[in-house]
């Protein structure tokens, strides 16, 4: 099932309750013959009652079908994936992901 994802800007904060997130790096990794579409990130709990803190994180929204094929009429980008469903090529990314980036957590969309 090929789905729509709308590249986010980069390097830009975006408010969420308690704090807020920064999505700074997409990156393609090869995976047997296909390409895995990740974003890095941070996020910050900084306006929480219950104390600060934070974390960096990797999405994986999918394999790449089709690579910012198109426009929204904002300007950003919308490219094709493929969900990962499939849990052992999950484990498998998960930590070609790990070993390339310094985060805490990685979670396919």
């Amino acid at each position: 099932m090929v789905q729509e994802y709308v590249h986010e800007a980069l390097n830009q904060e975006i408010a969420a309750v308690g704090g807020h997130y920064v999505p700074v790096k997409e990156a393609r990794l090869p995976f047997r013959g296909r390409e895995v579409l990740y974003l890095v990130g941070y996020a910050a709990f900084d306006n929480t009652c219950c104390g600060a803190g934070g974390f960096a994180y990797a999405l994986v929204p999918g394999f790449v079908t089709s690579w910012k094929s198109r426009q929204k009429k904002d300007g950003l980008a919308v490219s094709e994936v493929e969900p990962i469903r499939d849990e052992a090529a999950q484990r498998e990314i998960r930590r070609a992901i790990e070993q390339q980036e310094t985060i805490h957590q990685v979670q396919f969309l």
